[in-house]
């Protein structure tokens, strides 16, 4: 008497098992540098939010007849949000390495030092 059994082999969960680990072992590096991308094009973003901010600010003093300067410290101010985890004072450092030094002069914010590949548009 044949018997019909409904069920995997150990050959068959076994080779399921090595194919999962195979693609696990690629996908999540290829995850973690999406991961790392993300937060710079954050910091991107958070670069063009500070740039308007500043050219904002700098126009509403000008209709008020106030003509100083805007500095380093008032940047965070302007904004309606806080910056990133990954922003010490205009200094941009993600979690993979490198950072980006901005500063302030003439009412606008220029990237000093870089070592950022992906912020060298800016």
């Amino acid at each position: 008497m044949k018997e019909n059994r409904n069920a995997f082999t150990m050959i068959e969960l076994v080779f399921v098992i090595v194919v999962i680990g195979i693609l696990s072992a690629i996908a999540i590096p290829k995850f973690a540098a999406t991961r790392d991308d993300a937060i710079i094009s954050k910091g991107v973003a958070e670069v063009a939010a500070m740039r308007s901010a500043i050219a904002t600010e700098r126009q509403k003093r000008i209709l008020r007849g106030d003509f100083t300067d805007i500095t380093a410290a008032d940047v965070p101010g302007l904004l309606d949000y806080s910056l990133s985890q990954y922003w010490s004072g205009l200094t941009f450092t993600p979690p993979n390495g490198g950072s980006c030094t901005f500063t302030v002069t003439n009412n606008k914010l220029i990237k000093g030092s870089c070592n950022i590949s992906q912020m060298s548009r800016l």
